[in-house]
């Protein structure tokens, strides 16, 4: 049977871990194989492939949508994060999955702040009241600090060096 590499990202951790898993199976035999993998996952804890809304079940006999080479599944203890972005004077809000990257954020927001292609090439996300400027691969669940479930951004314009 067929194999795949599956990347997992814990919150509240810098490691990934690769699990080999075959094609095609259901969400028990994924959570199996991420515990086979010493993967801990506690009854405060939620498996998401990737960005999807929705999360696996342990005892679910469902296919394990979304899997194939080189997806990343998340184990996080938030279900949802709430997300705030800022814009000059205006704030939007919104619940994401954990896996969701910080590139869907930013998606997201230029179409609510009525953004063209131009300004939005021209901003990133920067979280609030830091530097910090995550790039956009980063999945949610890696910028939330302590037991909060959310994280604040504000869209900044990007520093550009012109010579």
């Amino acid at each position: 049977m067929p194999k795949s590499t599956l990347f997992v990202q814990i919150q509240g951790e810098a490691r990934v871990i690769e699990v080999a898993v075959n094609e095609n199976l259901t969400e028990s035999e994924l959570h199996t194989a991420l515990l086979g993998a010493g993967v801990s996952i506690g009854s405060a804890q939620f498996v998401f492939i990737d960005e999807s809304e929705e999360q696996i079940s342990s005892e679910g006999k469902r296919p394990a949508s979304g899997v194939k080479q080189g997806t990343r599944v998340h184990v996080a203890r938030c279900r949802r994060i709430k997300t705030a972005v800022n814009y000059l004077e205006r704030t939007i809000e919104r619940d994401f999955a954990p896996g969701t990257r910080v590139r869907s954020v930013k998606k997201w927001a230029m179409r609510e702040f009525d953004l063209d292609k131009k300004d939005a090439a021209e901003h990133v996300l920067q979280v609030c009241n830091s530097k910090e400027r995550p790039s956009s691969d980063t999945p949610l669940h890696a910028l939330v600090q302590g037991s909060n479930c959310a994280v604040c951004f504000d869209l900044v314009p990007e520093i550009r060096v012109e010579g």
